[in-house]
């Protein structure tokens, strides 16, 4: 599936999430959907859990 579509699809979540519950729901529907983006990184080994935690000059190395 392509990047294209997986941003449509989210978007239209996030669309559905405001429209049928109000700002909250988008808030958390936005939230969550960054928390899967991240956990998804992590087990794809596309990121590492380090990242998080080093300064900026470590990254750098």
């Amino acid at each position: 599936m392509s990047m294209a579509v997986v941003g449509m699809i989210a978007g239209m979540a996030l669309g559905f999430a405001g429209y049928f519950g109000g700002f909250g729901a988008f808030l958390l529907v936005a939230a969550l959907g960054a928390v899967g983006l991240v956990v998804g990184r992590l087990l794809e080994g596309d990121m590492e859990l380090g990242d998080f935690f080093r300064s900026r000059s470590d990254r750098r190395r």
